[in-house]
């Protein structure tokens, strides 16, 4: 499957910005770059660094006064859809060791305010039957609405209002598997179905030794993903990260199949 993406910012500084910035497809063995180029207006000197875990690459710029982004792809993806159900739990002492932060507690997801919820709610599954379950009731249990949250809500608040975006639901679903010990992280994304069309948040589980894609709105599909990076929650993985005054003038995202 080729997926063609087109994603425009447009920012003003009202004094030198330093800027993070993050919005590439990642490379890797079930994605493949047939295109892609990245605009800068006005043109600026960057620096790229690797992203988390070393999946994509992190840009460090710095806006003056305007600052445009233009970025535009064809990515070919070739990752299968997996039976999530069917995957067994990895014994934590058989973890690699890059995997064992993601059980941890971080800025947005903090399993330990999960864990009376998971055990009562979720009985004695494990595994992927625990994860698909959870899925489900995040999918059922919450509703989609722009604007219910901010830079500022943890999963937590998520879980209690019933309301948040794709950066809520993943952080809710990564809260829930690792209060009941599967390593999950957030994956910044680009998706075709996703309404209203922008940056997409999903999630990672590790499960069966591998990470596998899962995501709690139900609006995309693991084989039309494409990946940006992958962090702890979503302080890792922004698109856009300023150290300064940096107001938004417009963002535009499109994801659409290639026929």
């Amino acid at each position: 499957m080729k997926i063609q993406i087109n994603a425009h910012l447009s920012y003003t500084a009202s004094q030198p910005c330093d800027i993070l910035l993050q919005i590439e497809a990642a490379p890797d063995g079930d994605q493949e770059l047939v295109f892609d180029k990245l605009t800068l207006t006005p043109e600026l000197a960057m620096r790229r660094v690797a992203g988390e875990d070393g999946i994509g690459e992190r840009i460090w710029l710095q806006a003056k006064r305007e600052f445009e982004c233009a970025y535009e792809a064809t990515i070919s993806v070739s990752r299968l859809s997996v039976d999530l159900a069917s995957l067994q739990q990895t014994p934590l002492w058989e973890l690699p060791s890059d995997a064992i932060k993601y059980l941890m507690s971080s800025r947005f997801c903090h399993p330990e305010q999960f864990h009376a919820f998971t055990t009562g709610e979720f009985g004695d599954l494990t595994g992927g039957a625990l994860v698909s379950e959870m899925r489900d009731w995040i999918n059922e249990n919450i509703q989609y609405v722009s604007g219910a949250s901010d830079a500022q809500t943890t999963a937590h608040d998520t879980f209690s209002s019933r309301q948040g975006v794709c950066r809520d639901y993943a952080h809710v679903l990564i809260a829930m598997a690792r209060a009941v010990a599967i390593p999950a992280r957030m994956v910044s994304a680009y998706a075709p179905d996703v309404d209203p069309q922008d940056f997409h948040a999903v999630v990672e589980v590790y499960l069966g030794g591998a990470w596998h894609l899962v995501d709690p709105t139900g609006m995309a599909k693991a084989e039309d993903v494409v990946r940006i990076g992958v962090g702890r929650d979503a302080a890792d993985v922004a698109f856009l990260t300023a150290y300064g005054l940096l107001e938004l003038r417009q963002q535009s995202v499109k994801v659409a199949r290639q026929l």
